[in-house]
């Protein structure tokens, strides 16, 4: 009986020893286990632990990213062991995770991590332990975009009577995004008939009349950040049908008669040069050119030579002359075509001789037709 009163003493001992042991190591943060951060910013998780006396084994932390899907394996972040952090295990952190005391055993297993980006966003793991106690404690990180600046805009004719939309939109910004509008001037109150899309960032104004117009301001946000734009609205009076369709009919009219007056003068111009060319053909007609020059100044020099001859006369010569054959008309057409060896010389005109003197010698005036520079006769 003794022998089983103190078999049962010992289990009871080792289970109290056992008990102890493993509620030895605790973590004590009582942060909050979610957090939302803006990117670029910087974060602290959270992670205090306490040891036992009779957790005696070697200090070791562990950081992992635990995968989303079960088939993945969990990424480790950072590690303390041995004495010694390392902190390269996981390339898409490499530089921007660090412990957040420089001697984690002294019971801050905290880290910080630096320049957040979107891809930072998951389930982060703090494991620490020291045989025999194994402690763990893990944290939802949200790695939020901040809206980028929108972009105001409208949509559909802006006259009065007409729907005309407001458009608001942001390239950039974790869901879920909110827009927001407002009427800066005048009474500040937006439109009776404007209708509101948050999500979408429109505002529809149906009906808009002249008050309606003004400065409207947009603004996008979500958690971690906003940003807002401008909007210049102004709405314009209906135009004139009447008057805008009158004075294209006058436009149409003067462009018409304008095109009229120029046919005509370039018409009246081409009238006018066909009978100046036709006139000119005629007279040319009227007076036929010589046939060559050349019988024309053969013709000459021997009026020349005849008149040196009839200066060198005497008057028993004169009286033979008078018996050939004398030129007392103008030569015919017929006449100056023949050849230059079978036209008549003309009769002398002796320059010299006065007209009685040369009747008195038997003479006969005789009037030479004249001609112009280029051999014509006038």
């Amino acid at each position: 009986m003794t022998s089983v009163v103190s078999v049962h003493r010992r289990r009871k001992i080792v289970t109290n020893d056992f008990l102890g042991v493993a509620h030895g190591l605790e973590i004590t943060s009582q942060g909050p286990t979610s957090i939302e951060k803006a990117s670029s910013e910087s974060v602290k998780l959270d992670c205090q632990f306490s040891l036992a006396p009779v957790d005696s084994g070697p200090l070791d932390i562990e950081w992992s990213l635990l995968a989303s899907d079960n088939q993945k394996e969990d990424k480790v972040v950072i590690l303390y062991s041995g004495d010694r952090a390392y902190e390269d295990y996981y390339p898409a952190v490499k530089g921007r995770a660090h412990f957040n005391s420089p001697d984690p055993k002294n019971g801050d297993a905290s880290i910080n991590l630096t320049g957040l980006k979107s891809s930072d966003t998951g389930t982060y793991q703090c494991k620490v332990k020291k045989a025999p106690g194994i402690r763990s404690r893990k944290m939802l990180l949200t790695v939020m975009v901040r809206p980028s600046k929108p972009r105001c805009s409208t949509e559909g004719p802006t006259q009065e009577g007409k729907d005309v939309v407001l458009r608001c939109t942001s390239s950039e910004g974790t869901n879920p995004l909110q827009y927001t509008w407002e009427k800066t001037s005048d009474s500040k109150i937006l439109p009776a008939s404007a209708v509101l899309d948050p999500v979408g960032g429109t505002m529809n104004v149906r009906n808009a009349s002249i008050s309606s117009s003004g400065t409207y301001r947009c603004t996008a946000k979500n958690h971690v950040g906003m940003e807002e734009c401008i909007l210049q609205l102004g709405i314009t009076p209906p135009p004139n049908t009447a008057g805008i369709i009158a004075g294209a009919i006058i436009a149409v009219l003067l462009a018409l008669i304008i095109i009229a007056i120029v046919l005509f003068c370039c018409c009246r111009a081409h009238h006018r040069k066909k009978y100046e060319k036709e006139i000119s053909y005629e007279i040319r007609e009227d007076v036929p050119p010589p046939k060559s020059r050349v019988s024309t100044a053969r013709s000459f020099t021997s009026v020349g030579s005849q008149r040196s001859s009839l200066g060198s006369m005497s008057p028993s010569n004169l009286h033979e002359y008078a018996l050939k054959p004398q030129y007392d008309k103008i030569p015919s057409v017929e006449e100056y075509d023949r050849p230059p060896s079978h036209t008549p010389l003309p009769p002398p005109v002796a320059s010299k001789i006065a007209g009685r003197n040369l009747s008195r010698m038997g003479g006969i005036p005789v009037m030479i037709p004249a001609q112009n520079k280029d051999g014509s006769i006038v």
